[in-house]
């Protein structure tokens, strides 16, 4: 089967993995649209870095089938592997390398013309310039997660998975990861998400799919989804401000984030 431009960038139909006895994926369907986030929600042991494991061809179904970019992941795993990119749930930046050298090499491997060119702008497209020549020993957390996505960048990957892209973040460092997220899909690239924050798919997704039980058992905007359920009951009440909220109004006016200190 050829890569083509057309359909879903991502296409699941019955998809099956077990483990031992234990039945992890019991007949997954699922879309994914070019250009656009989707989240894949899920709690601790439903399933999705299994999924994504098995769509960025790291693990093989026992059934079903799964076609990414136009690509089987089964029997096209090689043209597959061209065409995405995958961050997992812990940055993999080198620490002891400059945040421009991790970019660099990554280029490098790639074989692509001009590394420095390309870590340059991956640089700038994610508030990292300033610190493109500090150790990313030194980077915050935010920063790390930052670079990471960008690392993930190298080469246009048509499809990127995000596993917990903000599992162990602080507040601020979160929002910033979502920046990068939102930047993605901004400029194109199909992103599948998976998260077990609520907060996080409502703030990014396009769309939203739920996994329990080892299948997809909701799946639609988030307006779609509410429109499940019977409307709420509207009362007046006084808001108070969220610790998260008083916290990002405290340090909201700290510096450019490119050079904050972890």
């Amino acid at each position: 089967m050829p890569i083509t431009d057309t359909g879903p960038a991502i296409r699941v139909r019955g998809l099956t993995k077990s483990y031992g006895d234990v039945r992890v994926l019991d007949g997954v369907d699922l879309d994914v649209e070019r250009g656009t986030i989707v989240a894949l929600l899920g709690s601790n042991g439903a399933g999705k870095t299994t999924a994504v494991r098995i769509l960025s061809t790291l693990l093989r179904a026992d059934g079903g089938t799964a076609v990414v970019h136009g690509a089987d992941v089964a029997t096209q795993a090689a043209r597959v592997r061209g065409s995405i990119s995958l961050t997992g749930q812990f940055a993999a930046v080198d620490e002891v390398l400059t945040g421009r050298e991790n970019l660099t090499l990554v280029a490098r491997l790639r074989h692509l013309p001009d590394p420095g060119r390309v870590a340059d702008a991956l640089l700038e497209r994610f508030s990292l310039t300033d610190a493109a020549r500090r150790a990313a020993s030194t980077y915050s957390g935010g920063m790390r997660r930052r670079l990471d996505i960008a690392m993930s960048l190298v080469g246009d990957p048509a499809v990127v998975f995000l596993d917990e892209p903000t599992t162990g973040l602080d507040p601020q460092a979160r929002l910033e990861v979502w920046g990068a997220v939102r930047s993605l899909a901004a400029s194109g690239t199909t992103v599948l998400l998976t998260t077990q924050y609520l907060d996080e798919a409502e703030h990014l997704a396009d769309r939203i799919a739920i996994l329990h039980g080892g299948r997809i058992i909701a799946e639609g905007t988030l307006a779609e989804l509410r429109a499940q359920f019977p409307p709420t009951t509207v009362e007046y009440v006084e808001k108070q401000p969220t610790l998260e909220e008083i916290f990002l109004a405290i340090v909201g006016s700290a510096g450019p984030l490119a050079t904050e200190e972890s």
